[in-house]
């Protein structure tokens, strides 16, 4: 998420416990209740229409699990903090009457493996590389969400051989503005970006969340999404259960921890060569068009009206058709 999430913040009091977060405190007697089981990928996979699977790949070093399903052309969805490929379920089986739709769990997410390293995104665009191969497919569609979002424009950087298109859903790759992010918000302006300094923090985020993260899913929900409802309590739990051990949470800050080798890396990459979309919220649009003009070579911004951060999850039908028009 970018700096420009702040925005979001602004609309919602930040002294008051989260709707999600409040309702589970209540339910559970102070325990949040993400550690209650939820279905199975396998189960969640079949649960959508258009034969959808879920599988694994050994590729890079790493177990990755996706979930695929359709024919035609391969598009890879990569999903975001903190979420699964469960985020893309709304439009997965739309979009698989036209595509080969394969939704992956990104190196340190949900079923797939988490490694100790590897979390910059140079890195992280590999693991896909090699999936893309691993599955017979010479070129693929790439289209990512938030941690997902810059995996994709690595993706694109530095396989442009293998991409045939790029979409970037409200956020774009790290650069070197992030280190201008305040620690403290002036007075009258929206609230600064947290969690990016505290993911940023060793040990102490597996400490506090392990067995809690259903506050902290039910937060980011209720603060970055236009209408919280857009996101149900069935998928939050899903969404916790997926960060709510250890090891889940420590790989998870293993993106952020890594946005500093992803600046320096990025200072390397020439225009995109790939046709790029980009889809923005209310409040990252005007980001989005400024930033991503000077990153590729060819580009469209597209504005996701009446959505906040969680563009597949809040406006899917918005989302399908922008896809739909700017793949072919």
């Amino acid at each position: 998420m970018t700096e420009n999430s702040r925005s979001f913040l602004n609309r919602r009091s930040m002294l008051t416990l989260g709707a999600g977060a409040a309702a589970a405190l209540v339910a559970s007697g102070g325990v949040a209740e993400a550690s209650r089981p939820t279905a199975s990928d396998a189960e969640l996979a079949r649960s959508l229409p258009g034969g959808f699977r879920s599988e694994y790949a050994q590729v890079n070093g790493v177990r990755l699990h996706y979930v695929a399903g359709g024919r035609g052309e391969p598009l890879i969805l990569l999903p975001g903090w903190p979420e699964t490929w469960w985020q893309y379920r709304k439009v997965m089986p739309e979009l698989a009457k036209r595509y080969r739709v394969i939704a992956v769990d990104l190196r340190g997410m949900g079923g797939s493996d988490k490694p100790r390293g590897g979390y910059d995104k140079k890195t992280m665009a590999r693991d896909i590389f090699e999936l893309v191969r691993a599955l017979g497919h010479r070129q693929a569609h790439v289209a990512g969400h938030d941690i997902g979002a810059m995996v994709a424009f690595a993706f694109a950087a530095n396989h442009a051989e293998a991409t045939k298109t790029v979409t970037l859903m409200d956020v774009s790759h790290p650069d070197e503005s992030l280190y201008q992010l305040p620690m403290l918000a002036p007075l009258g302006q929206p609230v600064n970006v947290w969690w990016f300094a505290f993911n940023q923090v060793a040990t102490l985020p597996e400490q506090l969340l392990a067995g809690r993260s259903r506050f902290l899913v039910d937060w980011m929900f209720d603060h970055l999404a236009a209408d919280p409802a857009s996101i149900g309590s069935r998928d939050r739990a899903i969404y916790a259960a997926a960060y709510d051990r250890p090891d889940a949470i420590r790989a998870g800050n293993g993106w952020y921890q890594a946005f500093g080798q992803d600046i320096e890396d990025q200072k390397a990459y020439g225009k995109i060569t790939a046709p790029m979309l980009g889809l923005g919220s209310e409040f990252n649009f005007d980001y989005l068009a400024a930033v991503l003009p000077s990153k590729a070579a060819d580009v469209r911004v597209r504005k996701v009206a009446g959505s906040g951060h969680f563009v597949a999850e809040e406006q899917p039908r918005t989302v399908i058709d922008e896809l739909r028009s700017f793949l072919g």
